[in-house]
């Protein structure tokens, strides 16, 4: 057996390893609307258990779900329900799956990008354009989306 190096730990090459990043934009659009929805139906679920106040804050009511959701589901499996389905996964510039501090922040950063629509619009034309199919919040944390390991 052979000894680890530094380059068994890092987020596969595009140029030759190009199926983890095959048709992964695509993919993340899909994953995206499926988890808008999730979002959707947890706010509508919320709203008769807080005897219909939450609609006085409905904005911050989707906020705050749409990011518990997106932290907690990317800790502990590394992609939302809709990655999930659609077969991708986020992973960290070592390869490794995010953890909870590293699922926050790209939540965050997420969440400011898509607050504005100029951050939208260039973190779609990175995903489109950069090797590793990146946005703004992957490029910040040096993560990516994959397509899951079989």
């Amino acid at each position: 057996m052979s000894a680890m190096t530094d380059h068994d730990w890092q987020l596969p090459d595009p140029d030759r390893h190009g199926e983890f990043y095959a048709d992964v934009p695509a993919k993340r659009a899909v994953a995206w609307v499926i988890d808008a929805i999730i979002v959707l139906a947890l706010t509508l679920l919320a709203i008769p258990l807080t005897l219909f106040t939450a609609l006085f804050f409905l904005p911050l009511l989707w906020l705050m779900l749409s990011f518990a959701y997106r932290t907690v589901t990317l800790a502990r499996s590394s992609a939302t329900w809709g990655m999930r389905f659609m077969g991708i996964e986020l992973r960290n510039y070592r390869g490794e799956r995010v953890a909870l501090p590293e699922a926050a922040l790209h939540t965050l950063i997420y969440s400011v990008c898509m607050a504005f629509v100029i951050p939208q619009i260039v973190s779609v034309v990175l995903m489109l354009t950069t090797p590793r199919a990146q946005g703004i919040p992957d490029l910040a944390l040096n993560t990516a989306a994959l397509n899951r390991r079989r």
